[in-house]
C-alpha cells in the first residue's frame, strides 16, 4: 500500500477564467466509501488527486507535486475518465480597426490590407490550470485524453495564436472591419480518487476502501496542424463586416 499521510489543511482555491462553466462541481461518493463524516469538497478531492501515488497509471514521487518525501501521498490512485468531447464556436470578437470608404467624391472600392493576430487562451479547467505543479500536474495528465482527438492541445503553453493578412475591398459608402470566431473544444470527465483499505495496526484503527469523484470541464482552442518545429495556429473563422458610413 502506498505511503500517505492525510492532513487537515486549508485548501487553496484556484480561480478559473470566466469563460468556463462556473459553480461548485458535483461530488459523488462511490461504494464502498467513506461515511458522511469523511465527505470531501471538490477542492479536497483534487488535492488528493494531485498528491496521489499513481496518477493516470503513472507512478509519482512527492517531487512531482512539490512536496518533500516526509509529506507522503494522500491517495493511492487517481484517474481521469472522459465522459464527453465536443467542438463549438467560441465568442466572436472584432480584431481590426475600421476601414472606411466614406469620402464624398469616392467612386471606386478602396483596397485595404486587413491584418490581425489574436491570442486564444489555452486549456483551462474547473480544478486544473496550465503548468500546475512541477511537471504540469493534473492538467498535464490530461494530455493523453486530448491526443486521441484530432484537434489536440499543447498542454505546456498558455495561449495559441490566430493570425491573418488579407487583401480586401471596401465598397463606396461602407465601413469595414474584420471579426474572428475561434473554434473551441471542450472535454468533460471525472477525476476518480481511490484509497486502499487499511487493516490498521496496534496503534492505528482500520479504515475501509474509499472512493471519491470530482467532475471536470476543460476548454481550449482547436489547433491546426503545423509544420514540424512550429507552433500550431488556433482554428477559427474570419469575416469581413460592412456597415454604412
Amino acid at each position: 500500500m502506498a505511503k500517505r499521510r492525510l492532513k487537515n489543511k486549508k485548501v487553496r482555491y484556484i480561480a478559473i477564467g470566466a469563460s468556463l462553466v462556473t459553480g461548485a462541481a458535483t461530488v459523488t461518493i462511490l461504494l464502498p466509501s467513506a461515511n458522511a463524516a469523511d465527505a470531501k469538497t471538490p477542492d479536497q478531492i483534487m488535492r488528493m488527486c494531485e498528491r496521489t501515488s499513481v496518477l493516470n497509471g503513472k507512478q509519482q514521487t512527492t517531487r512531482d507535486f512539490g512536496a518533500s518525501f516526509g509529506d507522503g501521498f494522500e491517495s493511492d490512485t487517481c484517474d481521469f475518465v472522459e465522459t464527453n468531447f465536443e467542438t463549438f464556436d467560441g465568442p466572436t470578437e472584432k480584431v481590426t480597426v475600421d476601414f472606411p470608404n466614406c469620402e464624398p467624391n469616392a467612386t471606386e472600392p478602396s483596397k485595404v490590407t486587413t491584418e490581425y493576430s489574436k491570442a486564444v487562451a489555452q486549456g483551462q479547467g474547473k480544478y486544473t490550470v496550465t503548468q500546475q505543479g512541477a511537471l504540469g500536474g493534473l492538467f498535464g495528465a490530461l494530455g493523453g485524453s486530448w491526443v486521441k482527438h484530432t484537434a489536440t492541445l499543447d498542454m505546456t503553453i498558455e495561449s495559441a495564436t490566430a493570425s491573418e493578412s488579407e487583401q480586401r475591398e471596401v465598397p463606396v459608402g461602407k465601413v469595414m472591419h474584420v471579426t474572428f470566431t475561434p473554434k473551441v473544444q471542450r472535454m468533460t470527465g471525472e477525476w476518480r480518487v481511490h484509497l486502499d483499505a487499511d487493516p490498521g495496526s496496534f496503534a492505528v484503527n482500520p479504515t475501509p476502501e474509499q472512493n471519491f469523484v470530482a467532475e471536470e470541464v476543460v476548454e481550449g482552442p482547436v489547433i491546426l496542424e503545423s509544420a514540424a518545429g512550429t507552433p500550431g495556429l488556433a482554428d477559427g473563422t474570419s469575416k469581413a463586416v460592412l456597415e454604412d458610413c
